[in-house]
């Protein structure tokens, strides 16, 4: 038997392109990593990673012995392995045959099902903002609606952190996409330089960010302090401190992902659940020195769009596994979105008088650097 997918493979590239089109929120934001292929469901994964360098006086005719390859590894999993199904019987197939539209609905619902994958993706990179270092922005104020100063502020927090400033990231909620949108200078081919948010809507840069809009990002609904909530260390914390205890208050729940800030203005995340003292910021810790008795504010719901180095959110993606030698499948083929470097599993079922498609994906997502991770707030 011929291969039944052979003649399906436009229909599921018009699909993919469709999809692709679509794909501007964390999917092709994040490092894609699509190697190891190999990795079973909830399997660790170790993907190497390179270590801070470190510079060494030059010293004539005696060469230096280090440089060494200095890595660490960072473990994931494959967390899901998910797909959605695409049936027809003949009847159904023959009524919309006589209209010739079978090839068009079936292109559409080849997009619909990698649209439902690649949203749910997105969804599982937006939860990522609990790992965050620290946040930018005030509530009540949407980023963007009065100018683009956000974009730069938030820059700074990550440069302040470290991060390398060659690939930065930023994913926004629909809201701040809008006004980013309705800015003239931005939709303006001719003044923007491009017609890419005209055309295609989508963001363009700023401040060396690429500027992405996820539907995906979630309202944070934060925890509470009852009570007056004060720094409790006589000598106070350093520069660079993650752990403070603190008194006052008569109830503590703090959620992951919570913000918290110590009257200097920087806001913190805060990366765990905490219901005792002392309490955990996220790396790289206290920007300033903070006194005893200093108040501890904890922020209140907001809507957390995320600006980040590509490399310190990771998306590991593959097909989801079939046993050796096959299972019924009469087919499976693999097709690769450009654009994010996903790969969708297409496989044909054949049973009494129809036929089920399948489109699948398995991934894992992590959050491998917090200091590299900022939250913009809205």
């Amino acid at each position: 038997m011929g291969k039944p997918l052979t003649e399906l493979m436009p229909t599921l590239y018009v699909a993919l392109d469709i999809v692709s089109r679509e794909m501007v929120g964390f999917v092709p934001a994040v490092a894609v990593n699509a190697a190891p292929t190999t990795a079973a469901l909830g399997e660790d994964i170790q993907i190497p990673r390179t270590t801070t360098a470190e510079a060494e006086d030059i010293l004539p005719g005696k060469p230096s012995e280090k440089g060494d390859p200095d890595l660490d590894h960072l473990k994931m999993t494959i967390q899901k392995s998910r797909m959605v199904p695409v049936k027809w019987n003949g009847e159904q197939q023959l009524g919309v045959n006589n209209s010739g539209t079978y090839n068009t609905i079936l292109a559409g619902q080849f997009a619909q099902a990698m649209r439902t994958l690649a949203n749910e993706v997105d969804a599982d990179l937006a939860r990522l903002y609990v790992g965050a270092s620290r946040a930018h922005g005030a509530l009540g104020t949407v980023p963007f609606k009065d100018g683009i100063a956000d974009a730069p502020m938030t820059r700074k927090i990550l440069a302040d952190n470290g991060a390398p400033l060659t690939d930065l990231q930023m994913v926004v909620d629909t809201t701040i996409g809008a006004f980013l949108r309705a800015n003239a200078q931005l939709t303006k081919a001719n003044e923007a330089g491009s017609d890419a948010t005209l055309r295609r809507g989508e963001l363009l840069q700023l401040s060396g960010f690429s500027i992405r809009e996820s539907a995906q990002i979630r309202t944070h609904e934060a925890g509470i302090i009852t009570g007056s909530a004060l720094v409790n260390n006589v000598d106070g914390y350093g520069r660079g401190d993650d752990v403070l205890a603190v008194d006052g208050m008569s109830a503590l729940n703090l959620k992951a992902g919570d913000v918290l800030s110590f009257g200097d203005g920087s806001k913190y995340v805060v990366p765990d659940l905490a219901t005792t003292t002392p309490l955990r910021i996220a790396a790289p810790g206290l920007m300033l020195p903070v006194t005893d008795n200093t108040p501890v504010t904890l922020l209140g719901n907001y809507v957390p769009s995320l600006a980040f180095d590509r490399n310190a959110l990771q998306l590991v993606a593959r097909a989801p596994a079939m046993p050796e030698g096959g299972d019924e499948a009469d087919d499976v083929t693999t097709i690769t979105d450009p654009i994010s470097g996903i790969s969708f599993q297409v496989a044909v079922y054949r049973g009494y008088r129809q036929v089920r498609y399948e489109i699948g994906l398995a991934w894992g997502v992590k959050l491998i650097k917090p200091e590299h991770v900022a939250i913009l707030i809205s």
